[in-house]
């Protein structure tokens, strides 16, 4: 079918916006004659624009409906994809994610009838039920069939683990107990296939490595040991003879899970972990079994058999084979060198990894899966001994029970348990795709791309997933390097002095140890901070130890390292800067504080660099005040040969004055580790928002003093003021704060009204167009749509037109958005004026009506069911979450309007002044004051910290884990403290929403 252009440019727009990386394509596939009935189901491109590889989907989803030979087969389908929406969801993540999936149904269209129900059996099936999936092909002896039914049950595993129905454990878990099942069949195959063999022994199939340990990957070698004996009650059965025979069995099981068919290959059957490896024989008796590991195994040996778990074949053997090597692991620890002999194998594995492979190794290389698994597995096997608590083959339960026994500590265990659980994730999704036996993160842009949407990144996969590894890889290199090869490390371990006789291997592994993420670059800039016989390069040698310590109690010492270096390289030659670090201990401190909190400080640091010496200064961190800022900036402006070089030279210092902020900010809010910071939050708060609503208001003071001087010289045709709403009004203002403003003005005496509504208008669209010229500094983002009539309204009013609008047209909303109407800038007598005249109605006489109570909280009930972004979690956004800032602000300011006539304390534009007024006059109670106020200042407080960590504004907690330590570290949170963090900021917002149900929505009016 043929798409008009018009159309074809709506859905081409459609599937950009749905994830496509090839809409015209797309648009091809979805005119295919075999989809045309649910081509207009509106629900399709929202669950392909769900999947990991939304082209991908679709050319499955095509190819398995033109499959469907029968006509009614295919109508069955496509109503069945249609109206059951976990087939839907199930079917396009599977095709989405795995081509080798999505061929399988092609070659097997029916198959997809595995995926369209949830029962209890298929959400959380075990052996035996895979087991009755697979019974068909073993009865019939048929090795062919039996691959088809493994790939079935792959089908469901993969559908439940890409649609997030089972996690990575679980899945693991499910992939091992398929391929017991799978063993189990290939042995009855073998067996039917030679039953005099099957009479002339007993066999037991011994699971070891993943799968043994219940954690399989979707394409691995099964690794297997096999015991062999004479039939029970053969009495003096030739036991040569009863071994041959379970050799023969055992290696047609092996062919049968190996040899690849027109269905391809199961996984193949790996025997080499079995005495002498291959080359011992491959069946061994029990007794042969533990006259080898009592005289000539090694210790990575036993560390092996940590895993083994009998699987297929005869129980009891297997059970008397698990039960005779167990003590055996447990004793390995006794052995001489066994910690150094663990070491060397870890080492040997590294070793083994191709030139070029190593940092795209999940699983070998530095900071993989097996750094996490060698280190539990050891300390497994130096404390299993006398705890049994510890005797699991499965990693993720070993380091629980390890945490549990005291043995890890328990953040050090949930950092390991979070890097292991994502890399797990990308390995599976990485094998998905193709069903191949892979461990290396690929190097193309569409596969990232796929898998970093495969694994819930979305705004940019590719940046995302690069973070999220290397975050991963990092933690696991310094945990596993202070658990695994040097235990007794602490984890703030300062480079002492003399040092420096380390080798750049020894210095990079130290580096590694402190949390350095990159420790080739760290090195670089060590060098050449600290190479050399000059002054500068002696003072770096002394300062630089006590600064990696402090840049490595941070939540990102690579960041504090470079900014140091690019501080220094800006300012090494300045006598002052390097005397103000070694003289005043306070400024070395603050500065690593600085530079390793997070981007906003750095990055204005770094565009003003003198700036630093602020940071010495007793008094350099107070805020400066707003007729100071107010009267530097103007007198700055009126130097200026243009509007323009005037609004720069007032931006020069509002980064400036940002800076000091946002230093001061992070000097008095950083914690230690033991606990969270102490001190008076809600007075930093404030003391915060007064300084950005002072220096806020200067700059526009400034921007309009340029407009005015441009175009009129010094004065202006009419009265001009800015009246500061919102926030900015309250000077509660956050970091990233736009500033809400009314315009107002007033025609001089003997001035025209047109022409001074024309001059009123033209310093309007000046201010804004001159604040508004891009820039590398923050943004200062003047917001006027809470003027009359909203953005349909004139930007600048009269104060006498502001008079007639409110007395004749003014809603209740209106005069609780004046709660916080302050004058900011430009004439101060019509600014007072403008005050004298909505007095009034933000404080009314009479208080509130109960019609204008209800329609108070109707706005608020619409605000909170309609504003708040999708998928966000409710609980977690500051602002318009439950107990965030807009319940604390809409609670007081309702107080405020019903009794601030007769209560001049609440006659205040802020919020905690208010609060205590109310509290003060006995308008709430006491404890529900404080719960209310801890909630808003902690909230204000997540909102500064996510700004200053990512440089951008943000009402959530940040998603990417390094920045979410990093709000914790400014909240006071130490490391590993997240969870903490969220539980307690989840307290205080809960308490705060019950408090506000009691007075907001039960609030009656008189």
């Amino acid at each position: 079918m043929t798409t008009a252009p018009g159309r074809r440019s709506s859905t081409f727009t459609r599937l950009l916006r749905h994830g496509f990386t090839d809409p015209s394509a797309a648009e091809r596939f979805l005119d295919a004659p075999a989809v045309a009935a649910i081509r207009a189901d509106p629900l399709l491109l929202d669950a392909l624009g769900a999947t990991a590889d939304p082209d991908l989907a679709l050319r499955g989803l095509v190819r398995l409906a033109e499959a469907q030979e029968d006509e009614g087969e295919r109508r069955l389908f496509l109503d069945t994809l249609v109206t059951a929406k976990p087939l839907r969801d199930r079917l396009l993540g599977v095709l989405g994610a795995s081509e080798a999936l999505g061929d399988h149904l092609a070659r097997h269209p029916g198959d997809w009838r595995v995926l369209a129900t949830y029962e209890s059996a298929d959400l959380h099936p075990g052996v035996s039920e895979f087991e009755q999936v697979l019974a068909a092909a073993a009865a019939a002896a048929d090795p062919v069939a039996l691959r088809v039914a493994y790939r079935r049950c792959l089908l469901a595993i993969a559908a439940r683990d890409v649609c997030g129905t089972t996690g990575v454990a679980e899945t693991a878990a499910e992939l091992a107990d398929l391929a017991t099942a799978t063993l189990r069949a290939a042995l009855a195959i073998a067996e039917a296939a030679a039953p005099e063999d099957a009479a002339a022994c007993r066999l037991a199939v011994v699971a070891m490595g993943k799968c043994g340990g219940h954690e399989l990957n979707y394409v691995s070698d099964v690794d297997v040991i096999f015991v062999g004996d004479v039939p029970e009650g053969a009495g003096d059965a030739d036991e040569t003879a009863a071994v041959r025979a379970a050799t023969r069995l055992a290696s047609h099981l092996m062919r049968i899970c190996s040899e690849t068919t027109v269905e391809g290959s199961i996984w193949p059957v790996d025997a080499n972990l079995r005495p002498e490896g291959r080359n011992g024989p491959l069946v061994r008796t029990l007794s042969s079994h533990l006259a080898y590991y009592e005289r000539w195994a090694k210790t990575w040996e036993f560390q092996a058999l940590l895993k083994a778990r009998p699987v297929a074949g005869d129980a009891a053997l297997g059970a008397a084979y698990q039960e005779a090597v167990t003590p055996l692991v447990w004793q390995a620890a006794e052995r001489d060198h066994f910690v150094p002999d663990v070491q060397e194998m870890r080492r040997r594995v590294v070793a083994t990894i191709p030139a070029g492979q190593a940092e795209r190794e999940i699983k070998l290389g530095p900071g993989g899966l097996r750094d996490v698994e060698f280190a539990v597995q050891l300390l497994q096997l130096v404390h299993g001994r006398s705890d049994a608590s510890l005797h699991s083959g499965t990693t993720l339960d070993a380091l629980a029970a390890l945490a549990a026994g005291g043995y890890v500590g328990r953040r050090d265990a949930a950092q390991l348990d979070e890097a292991y659980r994502f890399l797990r994730t990308v390995e599976h999704r990485i094998q998905l795709h193709r069903l191949r036996r892979t461990h290396l993160m690929p190097d193309d842009e569409a596969d990232l791309r796929r898998l970093g949407r495969s694994i819930g990144l979305r705004t940019d996969p590719v940046a995302e997933l690069n973070r999220e590894w290397k975050r991963h890889v990092a933690v696991v290199r310094r945990l596993h390097e202070k658990l695994f090869y040097r235990p007794l490390l602490d984890a703030v371990a300062q480079l002492a002095p003399g040092e420096t006789r380390l080798s750049a291997k020894a210095a990079g592994q130290r580096l590694e140890a402190l949390g350095y993420a990159d420790p080739v670059a760290a090195l670089r800039h060590l060098e050449a901070l600290s190479s050399g016989v000059s002054r500068k390069a002696a003072i770096q040698r002394t300062l630089l130890p006590v600064l990696l310590g402090w840049f490595a109690d941070s939540a990102d010492p690579d960041a504090g390292l470079l900014g140091f270096r690019k501080v220094s390289d800006a300012l090494g030659k300045t006598p002052w800067y390097l005397r103000l670090l070694r003289d005043e201990g306070a400024a070395a401190e603050n500065l690593a504080r600085v530079l390793s909190a997070g981007r906003l400080a750095p990055d204005l640091l770094l565009r003003a660099p003198e700036a630093v010496a602020l940071l010495g200064d007793p008094e350099g961190l107070a805020p400066r005040g707003r007729e100071a800022l107010e009267a530097e900036i103007v007198a700055a402006v009126g130097r200026a040969d243009t509007a323009e070089g005037g609004v720069a030279v007032a931006r020069g210092v509002r980064r400036r004055e940002l800076f000091r902020t946002a230093a001061a900010d992070i000097v008095g809010s950083y914690g230690t580790e033991e606990s969270p910071a102490e001190g008076d939050h809600g007075a930093l708060v404030d003391r915060v928002g007064t300084a950005l609503t002072a220096l806020n208001a200067a700059t526009i003071a400034g921007a309009l003093r340029a407009a005015v001087r441009e175009r009129w010289g010094d004065t202006l045709p009419t009265r001009f003021a800015v009246i500061g709403m919102g926030r900015f009004g309250g000077q509660e203002l956050a970091y990233g704060s736009d500033a809400d403003v009314l315009f107002v003005h007033e025609p001089r005496e003997g001035v025209d009204e047109h022409e001074a509504a024309v001059a009123a208008s033209a310093v309007v669209t000046d201010v804004r167009r001159l604040l508004q010229v891009p820039t590398a500094d923050p943004p200062l983002l003047i917001d006027a749509d809470l003027r009359p009539e909203g953005k349909s309204g004139p930007l600048v009013r009269t104060l006498a037109s502001y008079a007639a609008y409110y007395r004749r047209w003014s809603l209740v909303w209106e005069s609780q958005a004046l709660l916080r109407a302050a004058p900011m800038a430009g004439d101060a007598d019509l600014g007072a004026r403008f005050v004298e005249l909505i007095d009034p109605l933000r404080y009314p006489e009479r208080g509130l009506s109960e019609d204008d109570v209800r329609d108070i909280r109707r706005l608020k009930a619409r605000m909170e069911t309609e504003r708040l972004p999708r998928g966000t979690d409710p609980n977690l956004h500051v602002k318009l979450g439950r107990g965030g800032l807009t319940d604390v602000e809409w609670t007081v300011q309702l107080i405020q309007m019903r009794h601030a006539h007769e209560v001049p304390g609440l006659r205040t534009t802020r919020t905690r002044a208010a609060l205590a007024a109310a509290r003060d006059a006995g308008l709430i109670d006491p404890e529900a004051a404080a719960t209310l106020d801890e909630a808003w200042v902690l909230a204000t407080r997540v909102r500064n910290g996510t700004m200053l960590v990512r440089g951008r504004p943000g009402d959530t907690f940040p998603s990417e884990s390094r920045d979410l330590a990093a709000v914790g570290r400014y909240l006071g949170y130490g490391p590993g403290r997240v969870g903490e963090m969220l539980d307690d900021y989840r307290r205080a917002t809960r308490r705060a929403r019950t408090v506000m149900e009691e007075i907001f929505y039960g609030y009656e009016a008189p």
